[in-house]
């Protein structure tokens, strides 16, 4: 990363983040905590819909996606 921006956040905000950082970057570490964040947040939806499923209905979506997977390989 060559180029560097500035974001402005409330000072308590900013010292609850530094020490969460360590020694670490802030734009490792702030992609980092964006990374976690859209994970648990695809988590939490995919929880919600196989709430909503039937088992059958899980199974036939996961043997869908197994069947594509295979078939579209990249060569």
């Amino acid at each position: 990363m060559d180029k560097y921006s500035t974001i402005s956040v409330p000072t308590e905000i900013k010292k609850i983040l530094e020490e969460a950082k360590g020694e670490e970057e802030w734009g490792e570490f702030l992609l980092e905590l964006y990374m976690e964040a859209k994970r648990l947040k695809a988590k939490q939806a995919f929880k919600k819909l196989a709430e909503k499923l039937t088992e059958e209905e899980l199974e036939s979506i996961l043997e869908s996606s197994k069947e594509f997977r295979e078939e579209f390989k990249l060569k």
